[in-house]
């Protein structure tokens, strides 16, 4: 399933973080901009429909540019892709471009020297701007070294059938405040169900995206986690979040433990955060709805985690000039259009409906996320950016999820083990 998926890549990234200071590939991070032309390589995730979309984003390319062939291959196995791509700056080996780039991972590669400075290529920063709009937190050392790409926006994914036996309109759950959000989950556990949602609980650094993280853009109106190289969570709304999580898990209306199976589709919980690879995911299996993630008051159009990807240029690139022609190709509005089709997944780019109305009018279920893609906001570029999120986890964990301390202690000591962090 995904998360699995999902997990093993980015524990390759935790890896990469740690480690990631050594010089390799190309050295320097790429600060001299290049013009070079020529045939060049490139990796493409090994999801069945993303690989789809580069074969036939590819074969246009090349059709048109006969002396500047693209050669596409899946990231090289390994126990994650970051691992993959970490051993290849090493080596010198890594391909022009990389699409599907974990953005945790990025400042990581650019210590290591692997990445190019995006923008030292004419008209970059204005490409990367005009096309998705509001990606200054993107930047690495006030550059580009990646191009944000696609967002899987993180909602509320529900089973329909489990909610209506509890007792809840399906259509229009009214769970939108925390207090509304309780007493349905409540309502759902008394009706039989096993757990209200069931976010993971196990400790990998990147867990927080998907219980605490959206939650708190959505409270803060998307407030990072850091900012101004601070935490900004131990605060009134970093406890208010904080609390309402212990809530769930002190009732018993989220589980303690991981769950064995794919416990949607078991139908063991109602509730689960998602984004729009879940619709194909559970098309068999459940009839799901979703809605926003809840706030404490219920504010309208709240924003979440955007778990978005990007597309990054290797400094062993010798052809970097036909590589950022490529680049904007398979990121212009018809190579979008394309990935939207074969994939579900948001391009990140503005006027999302606007631009693709016919895709929308035909996929009602991928509406809702189209309208949150317009209102998210992803990970911060940090020094230890890994192990930043690792003592936030590990903290949360002891106060949030088993109750070993206090939502304020939880919120103070993990503040200051991050501020230690990102200051080094």
């Amino acid at each position: 399933m995904k998360k699995k998926i999902r997990a093993a890549a980015f524990l390759g990234a935790a890896a990469l973080l740690v480690t990631g200071c050594s010089s390799g590939g190309g050295g320097g991070g790429g600060d001299a901009a290049g013009s070079g032309t020529g045939g060049i390589d490139i990796w493409l995730s090994n999801n069945e429909q993303e690989l789809a979309w580069g074969t036939s984003v590819v074969d246009a390319w090349n059709a048109e540019h006969p002396d500047e062939q693209v050669k596409a291959q899946e990231i090289p196995a390994a126990s994650s892709s970051e691992e993959a791509i970490t051993a290849a700056i090493t080596a010198g080996t890594a391909p022009c471009l990389v699409f599907n780039i974990a953005p945790a991972a990025v400042s990581g590669w650019v210590r290591q020297g692997g990445l190019v400075d995006l923008s030292s290529l004419e008209g970059a920063d204005d490409y990367i701007a005009d096309r998705g709009g509001d990606v200054e937190s993107y930047q690495t050392d006030g550059a580009f070294y990646q191009l944000p790409w696609k967002s899987n926006p993180v909602m509320v994914m529900y089973n329909r059938e489990l909610f209506t036996k509890a007792g809840l309109n399906a259509d229009d759950p009214q769970m939108n405040t925390y207090d509304a959000f309780m007493d349905g989950a409540r309502a759902l556990v008394d009706s039989g169900v096993q757990s209200a949602i069931w976010p993971s609980p196990t400790s990998e650094f990147f867990q927080p995206w998907f219980d605490f993280y959206p939650f708190y853009l959505a409270e803060t109106d998307g407030t990072m986690l850091v900012e101004d190289g601070k935490a900004t969570f131990d605060s009134d709304a970093g406890k208010t979040v904080a609390d309402f999580w212990a809530t769930m898990y002190e009732e018993g209306l989220a589980p303690q433990e991981k769950s064995t199976d794919d416990a949607m589709s078991a139908g063991t919980t109602a509730m689960q955060l998602a984004g729009p690879w879940a619709i194909p995911s559970y098309a068999e299996t459940v009839d799901v709805g979703f809605m926003p993630v809840p706030t404490s008051d219920g504010r309208e159009n709240p924003k979440t985690f955007a778990d978005s990807k990007s597309v990054s240029m290797f400094t062993s690139c010798e052809n970097q000039g036909t590589a950022w022609e490529f680049l904007k190709f398979a990121t212009s509005e018809e190579s979008d259009g394309v990935l939207l089709e074969k994939t579900g997944q948001m391009p990140m780019r503005t006027g999302l409906k606007d631009a693709y109305p016919d895709y929308f009018s035909a996929n009602p279920n991928y509406v809702a996320f189209a309208d949150q893609a317009e209102n998210t906001a992803d990970v911060p570029s940090i020094p230890n950016s890994v192990e930043a999120w690792q003592a936030f986890r590990d903290e949360y964990s002891a106060s949030v999820i088993f109750g070993k301390e206090s939502t304020a202690d939880f919120l103070k000591n993990a503040a200051e083990k991050i501020d230690g962090l990102v200051s080094e």
